[in-house]
């Protein structure tokens, strides 16, 4: 479970990117996060990465409150988690096949696994066929795909998600945010931010509404 309490964020005075957010996310839980630009939607998944520290307020997943888990020990933390940030974080001098490779590398899997379950995860998202192109030779959206790829390739227990159907076609990211689905079904916790109000129609069970850095409902379809 994931648990807010009171969580305020203040990037530079007098504005809060994020104001007394207090919440609950079960396990197994699928939810979108939604609103308008800079309503919070990135801090409050950044946060619950701990990648950011907030102003003030408790963070605990699973009981743990994560902003005393010391910086050399939060690798422990990440290790259960998928993320896909708007910026994807790829690592342009290596191949998609390395970039994928890494969550495994962490945890210490067999090489021979390695490569099943990344050439498995990357015919997920239809890029099976670049496993071995460098990540500047691919368009946007591919750099996209190969995020997601990154992400779920672990089977973490908690997946964020930020837009990351963003630049994909109206076909493809239904069929992305599908697999979140199948994911979560298996038990991962699911959270994605985005725009797209069709997503949500067609898959939203809960929906947080961010506005101004303040949660204005929590709704389930």
């Amino acid at each position: 479970m994931i648990e807010l309490f009171h969580v305020w964020k203040q990037y530079q005075k007098p504005n809060w990117a994020l104001s007394d957010i207090s919440l609950q996310v079960k396990n197994g839980d699928f939810i979108f996060v939604t609103g308008p630009s800079g309503s919070g939607k990135t801090t409050l998944l950044k946060i619950i990465f701990r990648e950011i520290f907030p102003t003030e307020g408790q963070i605990l997943i699973d009981g743990v409150n994560i902003l005393k888990i010391p910086d050399h020990k939060i690798f422990r933390l990440r290790r259960r988690m998928g993320i896909v940030f708007q910026d994807f974080r790829l690592i342009f001098h290596r191949t998609v096949f390395d970039n994928v490779a890494v969550p495994l590398q962490v945890v210490g899997v067999a090489r021979k696994e390695v490569r099943r379950h990344i050439f498995n995860t990357l015919r997920m998202v239809n890029l099976h066929h670049k496993m071995w192109e460098y990540p500047s030779r691919l368009s946007y959206g591919e750099q996209q795909r190969v995020a997601i790829a990154r992400a779920i390739v672990n089977n973490p227990k908690i997946i964020l998600a930020d837009e990351p159907t963003g630049n994909l076609d109206p076909e493809l990211a239904f069929e992305i945010v599908g697999l979140f689905k199948e994911i979560n079904k298996q038990g991962a916790t699911v959270i994605i931010g985005t725009h797209d109000r069709e997503l949500i129609r067609q898959f939203g069970h809960r929906i947080l509404f961010l506005q101004k850095g303040k949660l204005l409902g929590k709704d389930k379809l």
